[in-house]
């Protein structure tokens, strides 16, 4: 990880989607770090997220606590017709197609990764209320509140529905705005300045 904030890697190690469920000091918007490690191969995402966690407790003696809180989220629903998704099918491997602001293709994805997904595209918290169990095929588009870089810049935008439209036309599903009580973590104790190694 290249020039990120506390909160990125604070983010990236609790497997947080959105800045809205962290609260911390000030600067750990604007101070930058490194962060240079090397993980087997075959480590999985739990994995990997709890070697960022001993690191960030290790070099920056990164202290968290979870608290309720009331925040505004967007709820990830049930369409009134019925969510329209196909399941996945059992014997084909996971096969990820784009993930890119605007564009989401996965032929095996959970609610809550496309929950969490939205959330670190749209920078706002979505919260999977689906009860929707098992994996499945989610193929989304939708025009990013920034246009996307086009090919050919004299051409027009591709003509896509905002979000709140794709997910409900496309997936049969609704995002609705709700304040409640989220677990938020809380950043007790960061030093500015990490340790040697």
């Amino acid at each position: 990880m290249t020039n990120v904030t506390l909160n990125d890697a604070i983010k990236l190690a609790y497997d947080l989607p959105s800045d809205d469920l962290l609260v911390g000091p000030d600067w750990n918007k604007s101070a930058r770090f490194d962060i240079v490690a090397l993980a087997p191969a075959a480590t999985s995402g739990d994995q990997l997220h709890a070697m960022v966690r001993v690191l960030l407790a290790e070099r920056l003696h990164l202290v968290v606590r979870r608290e309720q809180r009331i925040v505004r989220y967007l709820a990830l629903v049930p369409g009134r017709n019925g969510a329209r998704l196909p399941s996945s099918k059992e014997s084909v491997p996971p096969n990820a197609g784009p993930q890119v602001r605007g564009r989401i293709a996965h032929n095996r994805m959970t609610m809550s990764s496309l929950a969490s997904l939205l959330s670190r595209f749209e920078h706002q918290t979505i919260v999977d209320l689906t009860n929707l169990s098992g994996p499945f095929e989610v193929k989304l588009e939708w025009a990013p509140d920034t246009a996307l870089p086009q090919d050919d810049l004299n051409s027009p935008p591709p003509e896509r529905p905002g979000l709140f439209a794709a997910v409900q036309d496309q997936l049969g599903l609704r995002l609705e705005s709700r304040r409640g009580p989220l677990p938020v973590l809380i950043v007790e104790h960061a030093a500015k300045v990490p340790d040697e190694n």
